[in-house]
């Protein structure tokens, strides 16, 4: 569907209509969530039952709420739109409401058309090869971190943030995606991550599972619990993922 609609111009049409976590929605969003969803009747034929949450259109009855199917058709849509490369495909399969729930979490970035997954207990995997949860984080001769991601990158939440930032990380790289943000913690490509105000619960489901298979840390800092965050469209908390718990502290407190 994204190769038959390469242009800007054509990625950029909207449906005229919100999608549940209240963004407008691009017809592109609305075809990606079409062709997932059409999957997922295939496997409701087959006998398989379960509840899918997307961010366009909300929670879809397939029969057992017990099973959730967590899905973001397009995670990045303002990249798609313009064409900037990453903007991925996100879908996370929970036996419970919140975050510490998901079992099963895949991520396909269009970018650098990676396929990145991961099994609760079981490991985390990049194009079929196990991520080493052994991996470091990297720091320079001053104990920065060398490579910070940051999302919700609005100039002013930047801006409100930007002192703790100075203070932490040498380099900030903002991708425009929080399911492939944290992907590159879970690869230590990126030292930590950080979104600097509230994410949608559909857009970090996958991703917080990959990093924690993958050795990393991960916390929703506006519940008491870190991994409380609810499975929904809303945005309800910063998501802040790191290799070592030190970090993860400090990137906890940088959301004003």
């Amino acid at each position: 569907m994204l190769a038959d609609t390469q242009g800007t111009e054509e990625r950029a049409v909207e449906t005229g209509a919100r999608g549940s976590g209240g963004d407008r929605t691009l017809v592109i969003d609305r075809a990606a969530e079409k062709l997932v969803t059409q999957e997922l009747d295939v496997l409701r034929a087959d006998g398989y039952r379960f509840i899918a949450l997307s961010e366009e259109r909300g929670e879809i009855d397939y029969g057992d709420p017990a099973v959730r199917v967590i899905i973001d058709p397009i995670d990045g849509s303002l990249n798609a739109k313009r064409g900037i490369p990453h903007h991925a495909l996100s879908i996370a399969v929970a036996d419970g409401p919140t975050m510490a729930d998901v079992v099963f979490a895949f991520v396909f970035d269009f970018g650098p058309r990676e396929e990145w997954w991961a099994r609760r207990g079981d490991g985390a995997w990049l194009d079929g090869k196990r991520l080493d949860p052994s991996l470091e984080e990297r720091r320079g001769r001053d104990g920065r971190l060398e490579v910070v991601g940051i999302e919700s990158a609005d100039p002013r939440w930047v801006a409100a943030s930007i002192d703790s930032l100075v203070d932490c990380a040498y380099r900030l790289r903002a991708i425009g995606t929080i399911a492939s943000s944290l992907c590159q913690v879970a690869a230590a490509r990126f030292d930590g991550m950080v979104s600097l105000r509230r994410a949608r619960g559909v857009d970090a489901a996958a991703g917080q599972l990959i990093v924690r298979e993958a050795g990393g840390l991960v916390s929703f800092p506006s519940f008491a619990d870190p991994l409380a965050a609810p499975l929904d469209a809303e945005p309800t908390s910063p998501v802040v993922a790191a290799r070592t718990p030190q970090t993860l502290r400090y990137l906890a407190g940088i959301p004003k």
